[in-house]
């Protein structure tokens, strides 16, 4: 018996997952090779981050969610380079490098958070694109109070109670609302020496409109309901500079001014993985303006059929970067997969469903654009709360899911509010490390 076609699939986000469960039928080898060991609900990491969540709930272990699927192996590794002309990927663990052929490849590593051209922000604003992200922001929230607690000079207070989110998508909003929450309803009543009620929650954006893609309508409406919980919106408003004490904005004017704030959130903008770049050079693919590869119409790689592009990483028709055009993109090429194992020639054109977009800004209020339907407040809010626990992967974690939203919407209560010393610094102490640190080879020389 002749080997069984090889199936590889880069990244264990939406597309790379839904890809390998959709092969599960196939008359193929699958392996799955991501940097991380699980599959992350990113829409969610918010609420990881301000303390409603555990990172279990959102981020289930690749492994468990693909074992009974026989024909799917899952490494855990870091892809270096791929070799189109070789069919090959390389990958490597720490000091461990490895080389793996294949017959199919399926590209979805994702996006990363974009600071344009201003990486260094990175090291006092973390964004929202994994789970060191949302336990370093936890800890920089709930930090942020537990010093103002212990703090006696005025300034510094406000200092540590002022939190700007930069960025108002969805993200941006939800995590700002949800700040909100903490500190004019959840934790006033646990200190004792301030006022958490007095903190500023400011969201920043350079554009015009929150939430833009919703439509004027909501766009508006959205805004007036961040405003009435005691978010300081400022549109047309760019970050220029950013510290370990403040940020620098210039307004709508032209005129620059400075925020003295301690906790700081980036979610603006996104940046394709650096593997679209790898792709480019070798196919003669364009990228867009985001770093995004341009595709053919089936989501396969420019003079490679047998390549696959989808997710955050891919560029066609204008598509947005959002799960549902994960999820279908996986399953298209999934499907292309076997049909081409019958008819090597065939191909089919992949048709995005757009099945709409909902944000919430606080409890009970959210907004929702699906088709016909455009919803606000209550019954936006439920139907955000169904859609989002559809897609939380286990019924054991939908059902703790559910419990800690009734306990954190209902009532009060947050919680997830562990927080360690090591989350808050160890982006800052990686980072001071440098990028030719290795754990493992400090170990050797320590045990020689």
């Amino acid at each position: 018996m002749g080997r069984r076609h090889h199936v590889v699939i880069i990244g264990s986000g939406f597309g790379g997952l839904f890809a390998a469960r959709a092969l599960e039928k196939k008359n193929v080898d699958v392996t799955l090779v991501s940097r991380t060991s699980q599959h992350l609900f990113q829409p969610l990491l918010y609420q990881v981050a301000t303390g409603i969540l555990s990172a279990g709930e959102i981020a289930p272990a690749t492994r468990e969610v693909l074992r009974r699927q026989k024909n799917v192996q899952v490494h855990l590794a870091n892809v270096t380079d791929i070799d189109l002309d070789n069919k090959a990927v390389h990958y490597r663990l720490f000091d461990k490098r490895m080389k793996m052929s294949y017959d199919s490849l399926i590209v979805a590593a994702g996006a990363g958070q974009s600071y344009f051209g201003n990486d260094h922000f990175a090291r006092f604003a973390p964004g929202m694109k994994s789970i060191d992200d949302a336990l370093e922001l936890r800890g920089r929230i709930f930090g942020a109070f537990e010093r103002a607690e212990l703090t006696a000079d005025p300034a510094e207070v406000e200092r540590l109670m002022t939190f700007v989110v930069v960025g108002a998508g969805p993200t941006g909003v939800e995590m700002a609302g949800q700040i909100a929450e903490l500190a004019y309803r959840a934790l006033p009543s646990e200190f004792n020496n301030f006022d958490t009620r007095k903190a500023k929650v400011i969201l920043l954006d350079g554009a015009p409109q929150m939430l833009g893609t919703f439509g004027d309508r909501l766009s508006a409406k959205a805004k007036r309901t961040a405003e009435h919980v005691g978010i300081d919106v400022r549109l047309n408003s760019k970050v220029v500079d950013v510290d370990a004490y403040g940020l620098v904005v210039e307004g709508p004017d032209g005129k620059t001014y400075r925020i003295p704030a301690e906790c700081k959130i980036w979610a603006a903008g996104v940046q394709a993985s650096p593997l679209t770049k790898t792709l480019a050079e070798q196919s003669g693919a364009e990228l867009d303006r985001a770093g995004r590869i341009m595709v053919n119409p089936d989501l396969t790689l420019p003079n490679h059929p047998e390549v696959y592009v989808v997710g955050d990483m891919m560029s066609l028709d204008g598509l947005p970067g959002v799960a549902q055009v994960a999820i279908q993109g996986g399953r298209h090429a999934a499907g292309l997969i076997g049909d081409r194992l019958i008819m090597p020639t065939v191909t089919r054109k992949f048709e995005y469903r757009d099945k709409g977009s909902m944000a919430t800004i606080s409890r009970f209020r959210a907004i929702v654009s699906a088709g016909p339907i455009r919803a606000t407040g209550w019954i936006a809010w439920l139907m955000w709360l169904v859609v989002h626990l559809f897609y939380i992967i286990g019924f054991k974690k939908r059902l703790t899911t559910l419990l800690h939203w009734t306990v954190s919407f209902i009532g009060r209560g947050r919680s997830e509010r562990a927080v360690s010393v090591q989350q808050v610094i160890a982006r800052a102490a990686i980072e001071d490390l440098g990028p030719d640190y290795s754990p493992l080879e400090k170990h050797a020389q320590r045990s020689a």
